[in-house]
């Protein structure tokens, strides 16, 4: 009995101790299983968050894409714009005149009125980002940026030669544009809805749109000036514009044009495009012709021997209006050739050294 009651006290203290031991171990392994479970739910927090970084960051490129693609769209449709508005426009070393295969080749030295600055290198200061998306788009700006300056420098260039060609003449170039009812250079532009005027292109394209505005407006003003030779072939000068020893009377006298000498039956051709208001014999002019160019400008062919126009009829440079004579107050074969602007007679002969830049 006193054996069987040691056996039973015995085991009950190893079960107590065996007891308060395993409830630690319990925790222990209770504990570790929860700090797993946190860092498993910790890191498919930060993974839901990267691929929604991810998500946002590509949703942020395509709209920067998309939008990219867009501008440059409506740049190159802009730029395409301005190119075929200079289709048909030969550049400031060969404008074409209308009703001749004339070119025009400017080799002077027409200063502005106001010295131009010179561009700022869009190539300056900009860093290269390697082959990235971003840095390819803005070299295709710069690049359009750069054709841009081209078209400018090419309007005022035509625009400089053609002034250039008119102040020759001694005719104001202001008159001049102001008889071809042409106000400023600038002209308005739509711009598009999604593209407003504070944009840096379009206010590039307002200004070189305005350049060639300008040089359009400068180039018809020079298409109405009557500066080819009235002769077809070599002359001589024999008498100037202004005042002179009358050939007659030998009195001082207003001469109002410029006397080309040639031989009798001569042809003498219109000097621009126009129409004769006059085609017949007036006092001492002999057999003329009259012919009005338009935009206030008219020329006056005297002294002829033949006339081959009739009154009302259309002429273009070349056109053959008659020959050399002597009739009328002359004194030997050759042509009294008049100018007049808006009815002020002016030097023909600085009309045909303009022209010579010209024709």
């Amino acid at each position: 009995m006193a054996g069987a009651a040691t056996l039973v006290v015995g085991w009950c203290l190893f079960a107590t101790v065996a007891v308060l031991l395993k409830g630690p171990a319990v925790d222990i392994q209770g504990g570790s299983s929860d700090r797993k479970s946190a860092r498993l739910e910790r890191e498919l927090r930060q993974a839901k968050a990267a691929e929604q970084t991810a998500l946002a960051l590509l949703e942020t490129r395509t709209t920067d894409f998309n939008t990219a693609i867009e501008e440059a769209e409506s740049r190159h449709a802009t730029l395409k714009r301005l190119m075929s508005s200079l289709q048909g426009q030969d550049s400031a070393s060969a404008i074409a005149l209308n009703g001749s295969n004339a070119s025009m080749l400017i080799d002077s030295t027409i200063e502005e009125g106001d010295p131009r600055q010179a561009r700022p290198d869009p190539n300056e200061g900009s860093g290269s980002t390697g082959g990235t998306f971003r840095a390819r788009t803005d070299k295709l700006i710069q690049d359009q940026a750069s054709f841009l300056d081209t078209f400018e420098e090419e309007a005022v260039q035509r625009a400089e030669s053609a002034r250039g060609v008119i102040k020759l003449t001694g005719v104001p170039a202001a008159r001049v544009l102001e008889q071809n009812g042409m106000g400023g250079p600038l002209i308005p532009i739509n711009f598009a809805d999604k593209a407003p005027p504070e944009d840096p292109f379009q206010r590039r394209i307002y200004e070189v749109e305005a350049r060639l505005q300008e040089a359009n407006e400068f180039e018809k003003a020079m298409r109405s000036l009557p500066l080819a030779v009235p002769l077809q072939m070599a002359y001589r000068e024999t008498s100037g514009f202004g005042y002179r020893s009358d050939p007659f009377n030998q009195r001082t006298a207003f001469h109002e044009g410029a006397d080309l000498a040639a031989f009798t039956g001569a042809p003498i051709v219109a000097t621009a495009p126009g129409t004769v208001t006059y085609a017949g014999t007036k006092g001492g002019y002999g057999r003329v012709v009259e012919v009005d160019h338009g935009s206030g400008f008219k020329t006056v062919y005297g002294h002829m021997n033949s006339i081959n126009v009739k009154q009302g009829q259309e002429v273009v440079i070349g056109s053959k209006l008659g020959t050399m004579g002597s009739t009328g107050r002359s004194t030997g074969p050759h042509l009294h050739y008049e100018i007049h602007f808006r009815g002020k007679s002016y030097d023909p002969i600085k009309f045909l050294r303009a022209g010579k830049h010209v024709h």
